[in-house]
């Protein structure tokens, strides 16, 4: 029986440290994910306005306390455990089986192809995992005293829109799916050019800007239907009802952003967006490393026991 190494570790590890990794580095960013997504409503509201992530971040401490800060964790750590197990276990499957039947000698995957890979994989974790975004959405930006449970919001969206309406904004969310495509594509890529070119060890700070870089990249790219996706999942306030007419898809909020607030309308909050976004994912590469190290570990006792056993 072959020890369990990096190289021979099957994708369900893969997804597990991948999905430990990204719920550590949540819970260190949330605060800022809050702040974004309550900030992109923020200029129809008429009692809040933020003036920078940090003024947002103030404000809602002063109003809310430090539980407004973390409104939604326990939904979203739920989606950011899902999301990233299913696209790890997928995208790990995928390029490990293209691998054993196009590539058996291990030769370099183009970009082309990692980019094909991880929209593959993406497209599978995004019908899976829609339903726990639009929930952790609607929970971050509902107003303290309409804000309720995962079970009740679940009960709510499908009460009020249907079965369907947990999977509002899935056309965006599948266009994003070239997000993590982007990402890990190149991120393979800046990481063969860190090892073959710079000759630098991929220490988990390496990883980390490596990460950084890469997600910046994709970030700027997608960020237009980024913000397409919370509006849809988005829900008014029962003061706001009367005075906001409801988006009827991802082209309706591009049209309507574009008529309001010109090209830039469509980055409105993007600065806020990439400090989360780059530091969620150069630190879930940072410690998924690490915690491939220990899952590493954990499956080699694991198989030792059951070799003890069946002796």
């Amino acid at each position: 029986m072959a020890a369990v190494t990096k190289e021979n570790f099957p994708p369900i590890g893969h997804a597990v440290s991948g999905s430990a990794g990204a719920m550590f580095a949540s819970t260190l960013v949330y605060p800022l994910d809050m702040n974004k997504k309550v900030s992109d409503f923020s200029s129809s509201m008429e009692d809040e306005h933020y003036a920078s992530a940090m003024d947002g971040i103030t404000q809602i401490l002063q109003r809310e306390g430090l539980s407004g800060l973390y409104a939604g964790l326990g939904s979203s750590l739920i989606g950011t455990a899902s999301t990233n197990f299913t696209y790890f276990y997928c995208y790990s499957f995928l390029r490990e089986n293209y691998n054993k039947r196009f590539n058996p000698r291990g030769g370099t995957l183009s970009t082309t192809l990692e980019l094909v890979l991880g929209a593959a994989a993406g497209a599978l974790t995004t019908l899976i995992t829609t339903p726990v975004s639009v929930i952790t959405t609607r929970q971050q930006t509902l107003p303290p005293n309409e804000r309720q449970g995962i079970v009740e919001t679940t009960k709510t969206i499908i009460k009020e829109e249907g079965i369907q309406g947990l999977w509002r904004g899935i056309q965006p969310s599948l266009v994003l799916c070239i997000n993590p495509a982007i990402t890990y594509g190149s991120f393979e890529k800046i990481k063969q050019f860190v090892l073959g070119v710079l000759k630098l060890p991929l220490t988990p700070w390496v990883n980390f800007l490596v990460g950084a870089l890469s997600k910046t990249l994709a970030t700027v790219v997608t960020y237009p239907y980024i913000m397409a996706k919370v509006r849809l999942q988005w829900r008014p306030s029962r003061e706001m009802k009367d005075k906001v007419i409801a988006y009827k898809g991802s082209f309706d909020v591009l049209a309507r952003v574009l008529q309001t607030d010109g090209f830039f309308g469509w980055y409105k909050g993007m600065s806020t967006q990439i400090t989360k976004a780059v530091l969620q994912q150069a630190l879930l590469f940072m410690m998924k490393d690490i915690f491939t190290n220990y899952t590493v570990f954990a499956f080699a006792l694991i198989k030792a026991a059951q070799k003890n056993k069946s002796a």
